[in-house]
């Protein structure tokens, strides 16, 4: 009885709050909106089922929805009251991703084949020509080339590349064993070059492609999964030692070398210097984060419309200005949360390439939230990524919710046993 009531005791908490957050919106505004309040009910109603679907059919944890639910409604609250039009399409994409998080769950378990040995190349094959449409047609936003547009709508390739690397990277942990080495003839001399060094190479053209786009926080995350992966499964120290002094080199070259990531550097080191320029918007996230003291200065009742890219970017100074650095450490923790439950899920399976996607995915979650909070307040320098589940973004909030329909389908236990069950035939 305690265990029921622990589970929804989150839930009540979480529908509560998004009574409380939709009922916000429907007031913001002089003149009501009810289309808002029928999609928030409808949001309300979608939450409501997809736990339940979770609860009593025993599609396995209980608390990754929840958590990451709470997270978009915080996002949602603060989107619209930033700018009602884009909340409004927020909430659409937020339907959207809960739907595509039941669909990703299903697809998963009913399809246990994403493990086999064949699609081990087919994942970075797809990643290289998903950058290779970037690059050729992409447009630039921001100064990085990582955005296409089909039938109208712009899509983030770098969102659905990230998955496929983590599936190529469980998929050689899986197969590592069996992987051939390559075999070279130069100038009458054999050369067998090992899988884990195929891998590697195969992981940082995924970084050199990003770092062609100038998407330098996307190339940075790749390279904290990769290295995180190879520290986890790994115990070939020379193997790491080189990737250290491969990635050490990298940045102190882009540093060097690099005029934007110069100009990166000196605003982190001393914003103060170009406040009007350059360093305005770290500035007035730095002044927003401040200005909202322990409890915030209340929801509407600050200005973090000031900051450029304030629903995107910089959407966690937002948070802290109006809901307080109490508010805004409730959010840090519920993304602990999140990665502790993500891991907790990994340290079950002993298949090798779901354990390896579980941690994949949440490590992934845990360094996108450390590297865009971090440079939001100063902690490291800016990078253009986006807050998971509560930045504005179509594309970033349906690819988290896919990543999390797949952890939760990993949870469990389906896919796996599936998975044996096939292979035993």
């Amino acid at each position: 009885m305690d265990s029921i009531y622990n589970v929804y005791k989150p839930f009540r908490m979480v529908m509560f709050f998004n009574v409380l957050a939709f009922t916000l919106m429907f007031l913001h505004e002089d003149k009501k909106d009810f289309i808002t309040l029928a999609w928030g009910i409808g949001i309300i109603l979608l939450i409501f089922g997809v736990y339940v679907l979770i609860k009593w059919r025993h599609w396995g944890d209980e608390y990754l929805f929840l958590i990451s639910s709470m997270l978009v409604s915080i996002g949602l609250m603060m989107i619209y009251r930033l700018d009602p039009d884009i909340g409004k399409r927020q909430i659409v994409w937020f339907a959207g991703g809960a739907s595509l998080f039941l669909l990703s769950y299903l697809i998963f378990n009913l399809m246990p084949m994403w493990n086999s040995k064949k699609l081990y190349y087919i994942y970075p094959a797809a990643s290289f020509l998903l950058f290779t449409l970037t690059l050729a047609y992409g447009r630039r936003i921001g100064g990085a080339i990582n955005w296409l547009s089909i039938a109208g709508i712009n899509i983030q390739p770098l969102e659905v590349i990230k998955l496929l690397f983590i599936f190529f990277t469980a998929s050689y942990y899986k197969h590592r064993e069996s992987l051939k080495a390559l075999s070279l003839k130069i100038k009458g001399n054999d050369f067998r070059i090992k899988s884990i060094y195929i891998y590697g190479v195969l992981s940082y053209i995924h970084m050199g492609f990003l770092v062609l786009q100038r998407e330098w926080g996307g190339a940075l995350l790749f390279f904290l999964i990769y290295f995180t992966l190879l520290y986890i499964f790994e115990s070939n120290l020379k193997f790491m030692l080189a990737n250290v002094f491969f990635a050490g080199a990298g940045s102190l070259g882009g540093i060097l070398f690099l005029s934007h990531i110069q100009t990166r550097i000196d605003i982190w080191l001393n914003p103060w210097a170009d406040i009007s320029g350059k360093g305005y918007q770290i500035t007035q996230s730095l002044f927003a984060i401040g200005s909202g003291g322990f409890f915030g200065t209340g929801i509407g009742l600050g200005s973090p419309e000031l900051i450029p890219e304030v629903h995107t970017d910089f959407i966690f100074s937002a948070i802290c200005e109006e809901m307080g650095i109490f508010g805004g450490t409730g959010v840090i923790l519920l993304y602990l949360l999140l990665v502790y439950r993500g891991i907790k899920i990994s340290l079950k399976i002993n298949d090798i390439f779901y354990k390896a996607l579980a941690l994949g995915i949440s490590i992934m979650i845990g360094f996108q939230t450390f590297i865009i909070i971090g440079g939001v307040v100063k902690m490291i320098p800016l990078t253009g990524i986006t807050l998971p589940f509560i930045s504005y973004g179509g594309s970033s909030l349906i690819s988290s919710f896919i990543a999390l329909g797949i952890l939760q389908a990993i949870s469990s236990g389906k896919s796996i046993q599936m998975e044996e069950t096939h292979e035993g035939e």
